[in-house]
């Protein structure tokens, strides 16, 4: 292994890179993802245990002269293209445009859904990613044998501390925040708490690992599902436009009840469809008493709003992959 580790050293310095056109293709022969160092870091499990630290010196002396090499190169090519004006130079030509990012569309999406919910007089909260099971499931009234808790719907990760061994969660939802801001806040609460979630399901056209949320929470005396449901027409039309053709239906979620879902027609030129963007519903009473509220004081509605659905939506995108590939065909759109 050493003699092979020996030789792609000599192989590296013996590449020739005049232009950058030589510079990429030693990048993706020796640093890229699939290149020639990342083979040979892959073969270290076929390593006997007493050769391993100086094989894996070797391996990141070949590792660090490309990457020098590369770098160096680069900077010599970055500097030979810089001139000074010539006496040929036209000056009073227009410069060459210049390339601007732009926001991603479920930034763009999720910043108008924000200034909406702001219009409507909620504050915005913020809570961890990386959850316990009592503020990701039990506080919010999972059973502890709902199908949610399964290792098929759920990213767990153990945690070894001073106390022991504990399950954490990569949150499945953004709920867990709700269960966080009652515990520290006396109603009234009115509140949204956008983020980021993930779930361990199958990557299709309409599902993906992670995706983004927006929970919406409303807690006080007499709360009514009538306001929920001019909460929800509301968001759904300034969102949308006064002509959005919307349906809300009877649903089922562990943390609410009543619940119910919201489905916006997607017109994809004469073959729409209903488009799921939203559940909801009266907060549990189950869910109040988990943070020490009065049930028989307090109700409150809670609002789990999907960002990639609603972005897709918004833009005409068929495929939530899109939204994660960062293909600059797609993104360039945008600007």
């Amino acid at each position: 292994m050493l003699e092979e580790i020996e030789a792609l050293k000599e192989e590296i310095q013996q590449f020739s890179i005049t232009n950058s056109d030589e510079l990429e293709e030693f990048r993706l022969t020796y640093l890229s993802r699939k290149g020639k160092i990342q083979t040979m870091f892959s073969k270290m499990g076929s390593v006997p245990k007493e050769q391993r630290a100086e094989v894996g010196k070797a391996m990141n002396a070949a590792k660090n002269l490309a990457q020098d090499k590369f770098d160096s190169k680069k900077e010599e090519l970055t500097r030979r293209q810089a001139r000074t004006v010539g006496a040929t130079d036209d000056v009073t030509l227009p410069p060459p445009p210049l390339s601007v990012g732009s926001l991603h569309p479920l930034t763009r999406v999720l910043d108008e859904m924000k200034d909406i919910f702001l219009r409507l007089g909620f504050s915005i909260a913020d809570g961890p990613e990386l959850e316990d099971d009592f503020h990701n499931f039990t506080a919010l009234n999972f059973p502890p044998d709902h199908p949610a808790r399964d290792m098929q719907d759920t990213f767990f990760i153990r945690k070894d501390d001073e106390e022991g061994r504990q399950d954490l969660v990569l949150r499945t939802h953004t709920s867990p925040v709700q269960i966080r801001l009652m515990e520290n806040q006396e109603p009234p609460i009115r509140a949204i708490m956008p983020g980021r979630v993930y779930r361990n399901e199958s990557i299709t056209a309409k599902s993906y690992c992670l995706f983004n949320q927006l929970e919406a929470l409303y807690v006080d005396t007499d709360v009514s599902m009538a306001e929920l449901k001019e909460t929800l027409i509301m968001f759904a039309k300034l969102m949308y436009g006064t002509d959005v053709k919307y349906r809300l239906r009877p649903s089922f979620f562990p943390f609410t009840e009543p619940s119910v879902e919201m489905d916006v027609w997607w017109d994809k030129g004469g073959d729409g469809q209903w488009l799921e963007i939203l559940g909801a519903g009266m907060v549990d009473p189950n869910v109040l008493k988990a943070v020490h509220l009065d049930p028989d004081v307090y109700t409150g509605y809670a609002i789990g709003l999907g960002v990639d659905r609603i972005a897709m939506l918004r833009y005409g995108i068929d495929d939530i992959r899109t939204l994660y590939e960062n293909d600059l065909r797609f993104l360039n759109q945008f600007i």
